[in-house]
């Protein structure tokens, strides 16, 4: 996983999944989108306004919780 944050665009990328993906963009609200590649695989999230959202965006706390280990492909 990599998170990324643009200042000048105040958005805030979180890869889930290393790779290059064409996408099907899923957008939740106007300002959180989800990337989905084929297969319905999640493979990012994009936060526009994200210092609105976030204390810091350039460094945001992050929490994983329940996190199951990832099947073998």
């Amino acid at each position: 996983m990599r998170i990324s944050y643009d200042r000048e665009a105040d958005a805030l990328y979180i890869q889930l999944v290393e790779g290059d993906f064409q996408c099907r963009v899923v957008r939740l609200t106007d300002d959180i989108a989800l990337d989905f590649a084929s297969g319905e695989r999640l493979v990012g999230i994009e936060v526009l306004s994200a210092s609105h959202l976030f204390k810091n965006p350039e460094s945001p706390e992050i929490e994983l919780r329940h996190v199951l280990p990832q099947a073998a492909a």
